[in-house]
């Protein structure tokens, strides 16, 4: 084979290679630029115009709303799971005192904000990719655009932020929830010695500072990430990408960003 022959193989090869590493590096550098945007942009008081204030309430509603039940019901089926098995197993072993440990470090760190990002991101997320992504398939943003809207104020800053809210709000929901179905059921066992008080001062009296700081900002970041990936999912489909293509990538970009989020944001904190 002539030197030509392996000097037109190797761009070739080396395309292939990167094309992959191309692609991804892009979506993480689109998502760190439109993050950095809706922190600038929710900063700025003339951002919050009646169409943007109007989308954002409409989101936040339906995402909250939507959400509240989905949350409740698997709240109530960690507390009967986690919390009164804990508190049960706890209770036999003798470590009543370190029900309160167990249960910051296992529901509150690290369970309840990845599964309230996977509620939102199925809920809310793909209903945010299927609106986006029907809008940029039939020209509307163009439409927008047209008619002198910023799209990224209109749609991207409203859904980022609502999506924020709702994630700390369902947060603190889920782990009450868990918490009070926990109670109940270990009560109805008969191993649980404290009042409901005391045993809600022991979970609290177990948080730390770093808690109370890595607790809501994991609800908010993944909040934030779940409504970053599932706008730039939508606003980036091509032409002849369908539900069908859409949806599995938006889901899967979703679940990798809640993850990395809160395994990032535990180490680090």
């Amino acid at each position: 084979m002539s030197m030509k022959s392996h000097a037109a193989i190797a761009p070739s090869l080396l395309a292939r290679i990167g094309a992959p590493v191309r692609r991804r590096a892009a979506f993480l550098l689109l998502m760190a630029s439109l993050g950095l945007g809706v922190l600038r942009e929710a900063a700025l008081g003339d951002a919050w115009r009646r169409p943007v204030r109007a989308e954002f309430r409409r989101v936040l509603r339906e995402a909250a709303g939507g959400g509240f039940s989905t949350i409740a019901v698997t709240a109530a089926l960690i507390g009967l799971g986690l919390v009164s098995q804990a508190i049960y197993w706890l209770g036999e072993a003798g470590q009543e005192g370190i029900v309160g440990t167990v249960l910051v470090t296992v529901l509150v760190r690290e369970l309840a904000p990845v599964l309230v990002g996977f509620v939102l991101l199925g809920r809310s997320g793909m209903v945010a990719i299927v609106e986006l992504g029907a809008m940029q398939a039939g020209g509307q943003l163009r439409a927008l655009q047209g008619m002198g809207l910023d799209p990224f104020r209109l749609l991207v800053l409203p859904r980022v932020a609502a999506f924020a809210v709702t994630g700390f709000t369902l947060g603190i929901i889920f782990v009450l929830i868990a918490l009070l179905t926990g109670f109940v059921a270990g009560s109805l066992l008969g191993v649980v010695q404290l009042s409901l008080f005391g045993f809600l001062d022991a979970v609290l009296r177990a948080m730390g500072a770093r808690d109370f700081l890595l607790f809501p900002g994991k609800l908010v970041m993944i909040g934030a990430l779940v409504g970053l990936t599932s706008t730039i999912s939508g606003l980036s489909a091509r032409r002849g990408d369908s539900t069908a293509t859409l949806l599995p990538r938006g889901f899967l970009r979703g679940v990798l960003a809640v993850l990395l989020c809160s395994a990032l944001l535990s180490l680090a904190v």
